[in-house]
């Protein structure tokens, strides 16, 4: 949509007005002083600054005639108007948003989105404010992300909220296809904060404490049954004392007690026998 505008250099289109207006100074003639009047003011109205990283997106009488992205004093059609829309990459975070993720907890979450305009016709013309455009439709992607992840996944084959890379991802492209057609590139989406709701974060830190204990305790049983299983194989291999069933059994309970144990043990020596 967006097209190049007609323009030329605006210092070259003011050494022309003033050497007409030093050829009318010389003749003196009060009908080509009016003229030259009447050109100054038309041939003015298209003078236009173009800072770097900014374009002018030009109209005449209400029809779009081009766009202008070259730095520098520019000319273009007179009596057009001139709406300036920056090329700069911008940012922005969105306000903290409470939603309920997949499993149906409220969570609160925010994001920041990095963006720049591509199209500046689009920009101009397909939505109303394009800033606003974009930090609306960013707080809608960011619900429905929120909305279809868990805050946190105990299946590693299902993505959650604190799966930083995929969801950044995931968050990145559903942003782009929502302002594309505002002429928009969304470079980057990044989740820049995430906590369960005030009212549940005491009980989730619980659970989250409760999995994270039962998570260590199933390391430790399955390292104790690992050393266990290796002390009597080493102990039947070498030959160092034949056991039977039930020595066995005492044995692996007591290891399992020494090893599996959260306060340290109390060595205790048995001079009887184990069949007394």
């Amino acid at each position: 949509m967006e097209r190049r505008a007609f323009r030329l250099n605006g210092f070259l289109v003011l050494l022309v007005l003033l050497v007409l207006g030093g050829a009318v100074a010389a003749i003196w003639l009060e009908v080509l002083g009016i003229a030259w009047g009447v050109l100054v003011a038309l041939v003015a109205s298209g003078f236009t600054v173009v800072n770097p990283n900014e374009a002018k997106v030009v109209q005449f009488l209400g029809r779009y005639v081009g766009s202008i992205s070259d730095a520098g004093f520019q000319w273009v059609l007179p009596f057009t108007t001139k709406r300036k829309v920056t090329l700069r990459v911008r940012n922005f975070e969105t306000t903290k948003l409470k939603v309920n993720d997949a499993d149906g907890s409220p969570v609160e979450i925010a994001a920041v989105v990095v963006y720049k305009v591509t199209d500046t016709a689009k920009a101009a013309f397909a939505v109303d404010d394009y800033e606003q455009y974009i930090a609306i439709q960013s707080e809608a992607a960011v619900r429905h992300l929120a909305t279809t992840h868990p805050y946190d996944s105990h299946d590693s084959e299902r993505t959650s909220l604190r799966d930083g890379a995929e969801v950044a991802t995931e968050l990145t492209t559903e942003l782009r296809d929502r302002t594309e057609l505002a002429g928009i590139e969304v470079i980057e989406a990044r989740i820049t904060h995430l906590a369960y709701a005030p009212e549940i974060a005491q009980a989730m830190l619980v659970r989250q404490q409760a999995g994270q204990i039962v998570a260590a305790r199933t390391r430790i049983v399955e390292g104790a049954v690992g050393m266990v299983q290796l002390a009597l194989d080493r102990l039947a291999a070498e030959g160092v004392v034949e056991l039977d069933e039930e020595r066995k059994a005492q044995m692996v309970s007591n290891l399992l007690v020494v090893l599996c144990g959260d306060r340290a043990t109390q060595p205790v020596v048995n001079t009887g026998s184990l069949y007394a």
